[in-house]
């Protein structure tokens, strides 16, 4: 194996260790004095029960330590109690169709699973299961219609009057099982919220209008599945009227969400419509007229009208919120623009609530009314009651399409259709034992719906060992302690590890005399405290580090080290001085025997070119490096070697491409932008190689490859390859054509040339002839005359 695969290994090993030691330091730090105080501190303590599991100097509190540290210190017996998750009840959730023959009651309808568990907590373990929750087919519903019947509401409800009929047509798309109700409100009957005088008491209404009498909130019709009914008893309703712009709704949804039982509330999906054009009065606004008392939260109806709106003021908006949530009611707020605002800011407050804009006359009510429904029922919210003390939950969502959800988003899932299924991991951790220990139930259940999931909380307070606990026991010096979990846990006044002294007699000079060593004045060798005459020793932060001895003069960590490492890393320490493994030796046990080490592929020792010292090659030559004096970086055939592994690696390509991190990770990599960059051999105080390679592409790369001295190989490698540029094929076609046009261009030229010259030699020969010319030039050189004359040679002129 590579030698810094073997460090990177070791580090590793050295740093989980070092971890596992600072979490065991917890248990140490406690000073624990009984199996129930460590199962306290955390999950990872446990307590050892041995009699006999305590060395001189030790205190009973290092009975408390990691498990696996006190396995490593041979105890037999570890008291460790772990927390566990029952399910009690888990009954599937309902398949079931709406155009089914069999109809099931809602109570036999079940939405979420499990429905009860049993959890055992041990401090700082959590617990967890999985809840299940599936949106059930045709659920019932409820619906409460809530409206403002203020003055400025009467065109509203001449459309309401025909909502029973109409709406209940429309859910039942949605649900065989639907019931519709009514109610309406305007505000308190004092002032200054109405006019109290007499004539306005009858009819607040000016201008002729014939009004009702003003009221805070009348329950006009319990839930019902006749909707005809409510288009009977709705269209009998009048307009009233009041003062001040905001109105009293917030009494009136106080009262719904209370009064299960006049309003005719199954446990089923409860649906609240809030209609209203106006903002609403919330608490403290009742001082206005005089009214101080805080909304008690019960119902007050009598006759079906809020008796006791002039005696307790509005509710706060927190206080709505947690009787929403108790009653299960989702609400809906039909509000005109104008107020779009404000509600949208109340939404945000209650978990569960809806807002739809209302026309100015409410025509779109049920359009309103089936969006927001749909809305909130796509939306699954988990909450849970309140937590005991130390006692946290965490919860994790897995939702549609492989959404997941942690923290605050893990309490929720949207887009939720119907017959759609998703799940929560939910974890339950304990800080500590709440005082009693007794069991606690919570519950966790999804917000708008009546099922919940029940939690029956047990804590793990103290250890099994413990109720096998021998009183007044003999082990314990005499009776002066309770012998359980294999130590004494001394009774009130007595302290010792086997309560063998009082309190009052903890210093005294006799006593210190026992715990100094002969000839010293140091009291436990500054180690320790002397108590009822027997040396305590300290306790170290790292629990693994300890002292020991008689008089604490011992410790496990004060002995030589090497390569940072106590003895080595091949050694224990035992009273300051190293016990070295098998084969190997030296103070600090940092000297092998074993020269398997040095083995070469070639079986030599070094490879024939060092010695062996301490399972460590010494190469002699000064060419070879390495682990066994094999490697030569200047050696011919390096880059040759290593061009493969460099490639793809660098630039994810050549021939080990699909092997390269199996067989190329051998060496640090490094890129550099230029190759000037390359380190140079001048700047190394090591053999460097340059390397200059060529891949299939033609391109070359340059790199380098060296060891350095604490063996780690590095390669140096220019980033971008450097490829030989294409032909530029504009440049060459537009050189043969100019070359083309430029040699013909030459040809013209030179056959005009040689046609001047061949003219200009025909004319200088003609000239030439003409001058070598002989005839007269008074006669025609083509006359002959038609006389002949002879001469005849023998006349001598005689």
């Amino acid at each position: 194996m590579d030698l810094s695969l073997l460090l990177i290994a070791a580090l590793s090993a050295a740093l989980s260790g070092s971890l596992a030691q600072q979490d065991g330091s917890i248990c140490i730090k406690a000073n624990a004095q009984s199996c129930g105080e460590c199962i306290q501190v955390s999950e990872i303590c446990g307590w050892c029960t041995d009699e006999k599991f305590l060395s001189e100097g030790e205190s009973k509190s290092a009975r408390c330590d990691d498990v696996t540290y006190l396995k490593k210190k041979d105890c037999k017996n570890i008291e460790d109690p772990r927390g566990s998750t029952e399910i009690t009840q888990n009954k599937d959730v309902t398949v079931r169709n709406k155009d089914g023959n069999v109809k099931l009651k809602p109570e036999e309808i079940t939405q979420i699973q499990p429905q009860k568990l049993k959890v055992t907590l041990r401090s700082g373990e959590p617990q967890t299961f999985d809840l299940k929750f599936k949106r059930a087919e045709d659920y019932p519903i409820d619906l409460y219609y809530l409206m403002d019947l203020s003055f400025s509401m009467k065109d509203d409800l001449e459309n309401v009057k025909n909502l029973g009929t109409d709406l209940m047509r429309e859910m039942r798309e949605i649900t065989s099982d639907f019931r519709i109700g009514f109610g309406s409100f305007v505000e308190k009957t004092v002032m200054p919220y109405i006019s109290t005088t007499p004539a306005r008491l009858i009819n607040p209404c000016s201008n002729n209008e014939n009004c009702t009498s003003p009221f805070s909130y009348k329950n006009v019709l319990k839930l019902t599945s006749n909707g005809d009914r409510f288009n009977q008893l709705v269209s009998q309703q009048q307009i009233s009227g009041n003062l001040d712009s905001p109105e009293g709704g917030f009494d009136a949804i106080m009262q719904v969400a209370v009064c299960e039982e006049q309003i005719g509330w199954r446990n089923v999906t409860r649906l609240l419509v809030f209609s209203t054009d106006a903002g609403f009065h919330f608490a403290g606004d009742g001082k206005l007229g005089g009214i101080v008392l805080p909304n008690d939260g019960k119902c007050h109806l009598e006759n079906n009208v809020y008796s006791m709106s002039h005696y307790y003021d509005y509710p706060s908006i927190a206080h709505l919120v947690q009787k929403l949530s108790d009653h299960n009611i989702q609400t809906i707020f039909a509000v005109t623009e104008e107020f779009q605002p404000v509600y949208q800011e109340l939404k945000n407050l209650i978990p569960k609530s809806a807002v739809g804009t209302l026309s100015s006359n409410s025509s779109n009510v049920i359009k309103l009314i089936i969006d927001a429904y749909n809305s909130l029922s796509s939306e699954v919210i988990l909450e849970n009651s309140k937590l005991p003390e130390g006692v946290s939950i965490s919860y994790k969502a897995f939702c549609k399409n492989g959404v997941r959800g942690t923290e605050d988003n893990g309490r929720k899932c949207t887009n939720i259709s119907i017959g759609d299924e998703v799940s929560f991991k939910i974890s339950i951790e304990s800080q500590k034992c709440p005082s009693g220990g007794k069991p606690e139930v919570i519950t966790v259940k999804p917000l708008g719906f009546n099922e919940e999931v029940a939690i029956e909380l047990n804590f793990i307070c103290d250890c099994e060992c413990a109720k096998k606990g021998e009183p007044n026991s003999p082990k314990c010096h005499g009776g002066n302690g309770i012998f359980e979990c294999g130590a004494c846990k001394c009774n009130e006044g007595r302290i010792g590890r086997e309560c063998e002294c009082s309190k009052d007699e903890v210093r005294s000079d006799d006593l210190d005399a026992n715990c100094r060593k002969p000839n010293s004045t140091d009291i436990c060798s500054n180690n320790g405290e002397c108590l009822c005459g027997t040396c305590e020793c300290k306790k170290r932060e790292n629990p693994a580090e300890v002292y020991s001895g008689k008089y604490c003069e011992c410790d496990n960590f004060n002995c030589d080290r090497s390569g940072n490492l106590l003895c080595g890393g091949h050694g224990r320490c035992e009273c300051r001085k190293c016990i070295c493994d098998t084969n190997y030796t030296g103070n600090a046990c940092e000297c092998s025997l074993d020269e398997s080490t040095c083995l070469a592929k070639n079986g030599q020792l070094c490879n024939g070119r060092g010695k062996c010292e301490c399972g460590i090659c010494k190469c002699e030559d000064p060419k070879f490096q390495g682990p066994t004096c094999e490697v030569c970086p200047t050696c011919p055939g390096v880059c040759t070697e290593h061009k493969d592994c460099v490639q793809c690696r660098a630039f994810g390509d050549g021939e080990k491409k699909e092997m390269c991190q199996k067989e190329c990770s051998y060496f640090n990599l490094i890129k550099v932008k230029d190759r000037k960059d390359l380190p140079q051999p001048t700047d190394q105080s090591f053999p460097l190689t340059h390397c200059k390679e060529k891949d299939a592409n033609d391109c070359w790369f340059y790199y380098t490859y060296a060891i350095t001295k604490n063996s780690t190989k590095e390669v140096f490698v220019v980033e971008k390859l450097d490829c030989p540029s294409g032909p530029d094929i504009i440049p060459i076609v537009a050189g043969v054509v100019a070359g083309i046009v430029l040699i013909g261009l030459a040809l013209l030229l030179i056959w005009k040339l040689l046609m001047i010259i061949h003219d200009r030699r025909e004319f200088a020969k003609f000239e030439k002839e003409k001058m070598n010319a002989k005839w007269d030039t008074g006669e025609n050189p083509i006359y002959k005359s038609a006389v002949t004359t002879v001469i005849n040679p023998k006349y001598e002129g005689k």
